[in-house]
């Protein structure tokens, strides 16, 4: 059709005997957004890549890929390398990638990689290329533009490296800008400002936007047309009010039905079927009482932090010594009772992780104490230390980060336990490891794979399973969920429900998502540069924030239009 920018014609895309893809057919029509969504391993960013032509070498492509009328296919593109996918890419297609620090050059300054967009497709000068790089930063909302051109990559925010990746993506003035999960690892205040930049460019500059997410909420408020993908193939499309209020496919409902909303609390999140054909619906009531239906009431204090305070070297002088320190925790007290949960929320750099970090002792507290059951955990020897960590665990945010891959699973849960003297002997320890799987919904008989033979999910409830090896009395969850697709999300947030009924831990929750939060937390503690800013019960701080920082972090929450 005369109004189609690009034409996808039984798109498949095999790696090695993978079908990545598997026939798909779709259109991204002139000046609208287009979105598609799914879970990891889908093929959405296989199918971004397909257009770009940035597949491996090891991929194989069939189909057609139509682009202003010319095919564009590889097989037609490959004899000539420069002509035919470099006068395509860069200038006419571009793409803005999920994670920014790995798309910029660390060795050049951000100017100058915007500048090398400009000088290899266009005919401007080098003078010309710093002035548009200028004015390309200052239309992307960066403050201090001529600074920026001057910094490398990791002297800036992760929201301010996207931006800049935006900036080069439009530097040509492209028909089609691909946005592969270019909000997905940022807060909620910044995935709202990139999305409403997103929106502004589009309209201003009439281009037309392929926009990739696993949020369905988050691609209703943006998409004009929505393709839902799963393990490869295409099974739904439409217009965004239609896919969202009246979804056909079970995978599209799927997805809609897991998300936490607030109307969840207190009930198990949906679960589905691996093949997003059928789901079974648990809808069973959380049996341990809300710990904010009874606040006032004695209850025992597990965690108790006053004052604390933890600051971080800005510079050093020639022999290494600190010249001035960068405040990061200043005058934070919180408590955490028997049973309960708290739910820590913030943006990035609001200093979540460095008190979690300060609560194990793996980081040093300028003043300020951390008592743990009683004791103040800043005046423990190492022997007592190692003592104080039976009792308190973390599940850190990368799941495969945090295991050794050289060794099985069932010696990793294992490891903790030797450490700390758990276990009559061998076989008590594999009974207990076996018990634990059982109770993290995975079987027996894994305790002798490898990390990298689970999926991240599972490999989230391995972290966790580890975790409770010691039988703590205090777990920390630190981003847990954040990477997590929307399914694997619910699961594991309904494993930490039933797990805390169970063996009646205590947890601090934290998280950017406050609909996470407020679902699996009694009391909510807003964070904002290093303070807490507003505390309170977790439906009270979700729908009568008081301060105005709470309230934009609810405001930026994507809703289902």
């Amino acid at each position: 059709m005369a109004n189609d920018l690009l034409q996808v014609k039984n798109l498949s895309v095999i790696i090695g005997e993978e079908i990545a893809v598997n026939q798909i057919s779709f259109t991204i029509p002139k000046g609208k957004i287009t979105a598609i969504v799914g879970e990891s391993g889908s093929g959405k960013s296989i199918t971004a890549l397909s257009i770009m032509q940035l597949l491996p070498a090891i991929a194989s492509l069939k189909g057609e890929l139509i682009f202003e009328q010319k095919d564009t296919s590889l097989s037609n593109i490959a004899a000539d390398y420069k002509f035919g996918k470099n006068d395509l890419r860069g200038k006419e297609i571009a793409m803005i990638f999920q994670e920014p620090m790995t798309s910029l050059n660390p060795v050049l300054s951000c100017g100058k990689q915007v500048r090398e967009m400009l000088l290899e497709h266009t005919s401007i000068s080098k003078i010309a290329a710093r002035i548009e790089t200028i004015s390309l930063f200052d239309q992307v909302g960066l403050i201090n533009p001529e600074e920026v051109y001057k910094k490398f990559p990791h002297e800036l925010s992760g929201g301010q490296k996207q931006r800049v990746m935006i900036a080069m993506a439009i530097s040509c003035k492209p028909s089609l800008l691909i946005a592969d999960e270019p909000t997905t690892a940022l807060d909620v205040n910044v995935q709202a400002t990139i999305i409403e930049l997103l929106q502004d460019l589009q309209k201003k500059t009439g281009m037309a936007i392929l926009f990739i997410s696993h949020d369905l909420a988050l691609v209703s408020q943006i998409a004009d047309h929505i393709i839902v993908m799963h393990k490869g193939k295409i099974v739904e499309q439409g217009s965004a009010n239609t896919v969202i209020r009246t979804p056909t496919a079970s995978y599209t409902k799927a997805l809609l039905e897991c998300r936490p909303t607030p109307d969840q609390k207190g009930k198990l999140l949906p679960i589905f079927s691996d093949d997003g054909d059928s789901f079974t619906r648990i809808i069973s009531e959380i049996t341990k009482p809300e710990v904010d239906k009874t606040v006032g009431e004695a209850s025992k204090t597990i965690l108790e932090v006053d004052k604390l305070n933890v600051s971080f070297p800005a510079s050093k002088d020639f022999l290494g010594r600190s010249k001035s320190r960068i405040n990061i925790l200043q005058d934070v007290s919180l408590h955490v009772q028997e049973r309960e949960c708290v739910g820590i929320v913030g943006e990035s750099g609001s200093g979540k992780t460095t008190l979690a970090r300060a609560l194990l002792h793996l980081i040093k507290i300028d003043s300020g104490k951390i008592m743990l059951q009683g004791k103040d955990v800043s005046s423990l020897s190492a022997k007592e230390l190692r003592i104080m960590r039976r009792d308190l665990q973390i599940v850190f945010q990368d799941p495969y980060g945090s295991l050794n891959p050289r060794i099985s699973i069932g010696a990793a849960i294992a490891e903790p336990m030797k450490v700390h003297g758990i276990g009559a002997n061998k076989n008590d320890r594999r009974e207990r490891i076996a018990d634990l799987l059982q109770k993290v919904n995975l079987q027996p008989d894994h305790m002798r794979r490898y990390p990298h033979q689970f999926s991240g999910g599972q490999r989230q409830r391995i972290c966790i399973a580890r975790a409770l090896a010691l039988a703590p009395d205090f777990l920390i969850f630190d981003e847990s969920v954040s990477a997590l697709d929307v399914r694997v999300q619910a699961q594991v947030l309904n494993i930490i429900s039933e797990l805390r009924s169970e063996l009646g831990f205590a947890a601090l929750f934290i998280s950017h998502d406050l609909n996470v939060v407020h679902h699996i937390s009694d009391r909510i503690i807003v964070m904002q540069h290093g303070k807490i800013v507003e505390e309170g019960l977790a439906g009270a701080v979700l729908f009568n924030p008081q301060e105005e920082y709470t309230k934009s972090l609810v405001e930026a929450i994507p809703q289902l239009r």
